[in-house]
């Protein structure tokens, strides 16, 4: 079994334990609930970040490091950090020439100032403190850094109510079928429904200290890419 540093020191948490439940299928199942739309979602990610060969760049809640690989393909280091064992062992696997390191994002191993930029795809709504863990990942920020957020948002109003409906009632009937573990993806409906809008998360984003703060729609706002820099 692949090796990995570790700065958690205790068992996983609950969150942890269901991504674990789902790591050998994640990336199969994510891509057929999402009709495919998840890799053009990367793709515009990566454009955000604007990787360039010697960078260092810390992503975050990388799973099996799916997001993590064109990162890393410009020559940049990429560093995949995810709470869950489960993901990153799957991802080990599949990208041993990546750097994968199981930690939490609320008390990252790295010193200050340590990354030249900094992305969580589809991840930040699943940390207990989202303005502790913004605030986090500036302190690893070096001063004029880049944070990019790829996650779920709030579609246009003529889009709501179908999108809704797609959360509550067809995607758990489509996971029931795909995912070894459909209750992993009941709550991922809950936390899409929860989470804040555009301004919302731009508004936590600046009380972390973020500046510069701008956001992109993608299809629609079923998914929002925000940045920001370090002050």
């Amino acid at each position: 079994m692949p090796k990995f540093r570790t700065t958690l020191e205790k068992d996983r948490d609950e969150v942890a334990q269901m991504f674990d439940a789902v790591a050998r299928r994640y990336d199969l199942v994510n891509d057929m609930l999402s009709l495919g739309q998840d890799r053009l979602w990367r793709k515009q990610l990566v454009k955000a970040v604007a990787p360039r060969a010697g960078q260092r760049i810390l992503d975050l809640a990388a799973g099996t490091g799916t997001s993590t690989l064109p990162l890393a393909a410009t020559g940049a280091q990429a560093i995949a950090a995810d709470i869950s064992l489960g993901m990153l062992i799957v991802g080990k696997d599949r990208y041993r020439e990546l750097d994968f390191i199981n930690t939490d994002a609320l008390a990252l191993p790295f010193p200050d100032a340590a990354f030249d930029a900094v992305s969580i795809s589809f991840g930040l709504r699943n940390i207990a403190d989202t303005v502790a863990a913004l605030t986090e990942m500036r302190r690893v920020a070096k001063p004029g850094g880049r944070l990019v957020i790829c996650e779920f948002s709030t579609p246009a109003k003529p889009l709501r109510g179908a999108y809704r409906q797609y959360l509550t009632r067809i995607l758990p009937q489509l996971a029931k079928l795909a995912s070894s573990n459909p209750a992993a993806y009941e709550y991922l409906t809950e936390s899409i429904l929860d989470w804040p809008d555009q301004h919302q998360l731009a508004n936590l984003m600046a009380q972390a200290g973020w500046k510069r703060i701008a956001w992109k729609n993608l299809t629609t706002g079923i998914v929002a890419l925000h940045r920001g820099f370090a002050g």
